[in-house]
């Protein structure tokens, strides 16, 4: 009763996470804003978005150990923790120049691929049924869909428009993830099953 007590809502893990996914889409701006070889003028700045890319990676074990209550929601998480730190990796090593081929970005579409494909399959209520299931199939489907920027990206490596397509992905992926709420209607419709909406 006390650990149920205290545990956060899922909408603010959410919003946690939309916070630092924010911050990837921050990053990858003011980089494609200024330019890669200005933007290693300050070797730290290198690793900030593939850390911050890594360590969400890292946070998202303990959200699956801990916050998800059937197998295929701790499939998803696991999975995204899998793929989050695999592309992070990659991208740190590009970064400190242990890694040199562009390819390497393909990790950031795997990633992308994979994290949509399971938000999708382990949601199991259609779009209209709750918010929270709206924004799992919208989140889904611009994760499948934003994977073609990176991938443009491992063959196109100064694409402007690839560059600018990822890191809006980015962003709109957090404007989502700080949209859900547990219970709440979408459009007008919240499903008689949902539940009781709390705000």
């Amino acid at each position: 009763m006390i650990v149920a007590g205290i545990e956060p809502q899922a909408e603010m893990v959410h919003w946690w996470f939309a916070t630092g996914v924010l911050i990837l889409g921050l990053l990858f701006v003011a980089e494609t804003i200024v330019g890669k070889e200005v933007w290693a003028r300050r070797p730290w700045r290198r690793y900030l978005w593939p850390g911050t890319l890594f360590l969400l990676g890292v946070l998202m074990w303990p959200v699956m150990a801990l916050y998800t209550n059937s197998m295929i929601h701790m499939v998803a998480h696991g999975s995204w923790a899998q793929v989050l730190m695999l592309s992070g990796a990659a991208e740190l090593g590009v970064a400190r120049g242990k890694l040199h081929s562009s390819y390497w970005r393909l990790c950031s579409s795997l990633a992308l691929v994979v994290s949509g494909g399971a938000l999708l399959v382990h949601e199991q209520q259609h779009w209209l049924f709750a918010r929270a299931a709206f924004l799992h199939h919208a989140l889904g489907w611009t994760l499948l869909a934003g994977a073609v920027f990176p991938l443009a990206q491992a063959f196109r490596p100064r694409s402007l428009t690839a560059a600018v397509g990822f890191a809006t992905t980015l962003l709109v992926t957090a404007v989502l993830l700080f949209s859900d709420r547990d219970t709440a209607p979408i459009f007008g419709h919240l499903s008689q099953y949902a539940g009781v909406p709390h705000r």
